[in-house]
């Protein structure tokens, strides 16, 4: 099946999006860096990804999906190459790291797309719970690899993003033979696309965007982010670091993969239990915070992963709802926008940590959640999610 190798793609870029985030603990030690610079540089990847977003999903509804996605898998590679060349240079690691998100932003809102149109024959929400496993299993499995290799194999800083870079050719090698889903728009006298004039979403869908779409969304990444990248940072883990941090990363994240799926049995209950589960792990991660025991710790990532994966399944699905079929790279994008958003609560947290305690800003985080997902129980009832 077509949509099998889109959602392979799909899967190389994201094994490479955090890569680097087991790896942060090598950096730290061989170039002394605080727990609020490292999560700067764990966040500089929204800021590459988040225009990249804006830019991409349009375009491919004008150029098609090959013609965005495919320069942005072979550019995922590419990335990866520039921070195995980077070693020691916090510069290098910034610029590479930045490169990182522009070519996620580019991926992940065509690919998506991509992956909705060629899914379009298994129904409503399949292809949302595609590219949600997509990204989570991608997600999950890159620092799980680049954790255990950081710790215990050769060039920690190297060989991981050596290993995704023959990921993403292989990825690049199936995209190469998608087919287009898009009808490209024709070219006036003057070479500019005549796009038609349709809204980004039907009149009286903007609230429904505004107060649920968009805060579903920053939940996707707020929720692991924090536990995988501030949390670490700000509690010592036992034993060796690396790979515990790489695990707990592949922990948190796979828990996404697998309840992915779910979206279908939930139905339009999925967002409410996504943000449920992320109040709770929010809630965990505090008490590990402010006691030190690891179980506490240990019940957070897989909550918190849990919690964003059906976040991920429930935007994606309804995204595709309410776009029309010629905005849906547009809609896309402004959902992954809003989600990417969340990669800054690593760095919130630590900030207001150091102003108060580890606990109290994932404390408050855990509060906040709880009242989304209040908020989203009434829009669930009338079958809006």
């Amino acid at each position: 099946m077509t949509w099998r190798r889109a959602v392979f793609a799909l899967f190389a870029v994201a094994a490479g999006t955090n890569v680097p985030t087991p790896l942060l603990l090598v950096y730290e030690v061989r170039l002394h860096l605080s727990p609020v610079v490292l999560t700067a540089l764990f966040g500089s990847y929204a800021a590459g990804l988040v225009p990249a977003l804006f830019l991409a999903g349009p375009l491919s509804d004008r150029l098609g999906r090959r013609r965005v996605a495919i320069p942005g898998i072979a550019l995922s590679a590419l990335a990866s190459l520039a921070f195995a060349a980077a070693g020691g240079s916090l510069e290098l690691l910034f610029a590479a790291r930045f490169l990182q998100g522009v070519v996620s932003g580019v991926v992940f809102s065509v690919g998506s797309a991509w992956v909705g149109e060629l899914s379009l024959a298994s129904g409503e929400g399949a292809g949302g719970r595609r590219a949600a496993f997509a990204m989570t299993a991608g997600f999950a499995l890159g620092p799980l690899a680049s954790g255990l290799l950081g710790q215990w194999a050769p060039a920690p800083t190297v060989l991981p993003y050596l290993v995704h870079t023959a990921l993403a050719v292989g990825g690049l090698a199936l995209a190469t033979r998608l087919p287009e889903t898009v009808a490209v728009v024709p070219r006036d006298r003057r070479g500019g696309a005549r796009v038609p004039a349709v809204p980004l979403i039907r009149s009286g869908d903007g609230w429904l965007v505004l107060t649920v779409l968009a805060p579903v969304a920053v939940c996707v990444y707020a929720f692991p982010s924090t536990v995988i990248s501030a949390v670490p940072l700000l509690v010592d883990l036992p034993g060796p670091r690396v790979a515990v941090l790489g695990v707990l990363a592949g922990v948190t994240l796979g828990a996404g993969t697998l309840v992915a799926g779910q979206q279908r049995r939930l139905g339009p209950w999925t967002a409410v239990v996504g943000a449920a589960l992320g109040a709770a792990g929010f809630g965990s991660a505090a008490a590990f915070a402010a006691t030190g025991a690891l179980p506490w710790l240990l019940a957070a990532a897989p909550l918190l992963g849990s919690a964003s994966g059906l976040c991920l399944a429930a935007g994606l699905t309804l995204t595709a709802r309410l776009a029309p079929v010629t905005r849906r790279g547009a809609l896309t994008s402004l959902f992954l926008a809003c989600a990417y958003v969340g990669f800054a609560a690593p760095f919130l947290t630590a900030t207001a940590a150091r102003a108060t305690s580890a606990s109290l800003p994932l404390a408050v985080a855990s509060g906040l959640t709880g009242l989304l997902a209040v908020r989203l129980v009434p829009v669930a009832r009338r079958r809006r999610l």
